[in-house]
């Protein structure tokens, strides 16, 4: 594990998140810029994104470098969790039962259902006038 690389792919709605994990300090980086300066005083998303490691015992052995793309910044933060989540499971196969037991491993499927014909959104109607 000298050095290793552990890579993976965390997904929420539209945002996808590319994350590695190198032997560090605990630094999370997302887009070459610091958790805080991305995330801004959002301790909510920290925390999510701290969730798994915290549940591995591992906030201080890794440096988390991120490339987020897509949806907000909500939706980016599950991206990265899940992002962790499967990048830990290379690192420890034996992860696999803390994080499976917490739903961090399963892919949020929900996205925005698409706008249909004859209606204003995908299911609100246009406004019916009786007269």
């Amino acid at each position: 594990m000298a050095d290793k690389e552990f890579r993976a792919v965390g997904r929420r709605k539209t945002a996808i998140a590319i994350v590695r994990l190198t032997k560090g300090k605990g630094r999370v980086f997302i887009n070459n810029k610091t958790l805080k300066a991305y995330l801004g005083e959002r301790s909510s998303f920290e925390m999510m994104i701290y969730q798994p490691l915290a549940l591995t015992n591992n906030e201080t052995a890794f440096d988390v470098k991120v490339k987020a793309i897509g949806g907000g910044v909500s939706a980016q933060a599950a991206a990265i969790r899940h992002g962790i989540s499967k990048a830990l499971l290379e690192v420890n196969p034996e992860n696999k039962a803390v994080l499976k037991a917490e739903g961090l491993l399963t892919r949020d499927a929900r996205i925005k259902e698409r706008k249909k014909y004859g209606r204003k959104r995908a299911r609100k109607r246009f406004q019916f006038s009786k007269r």
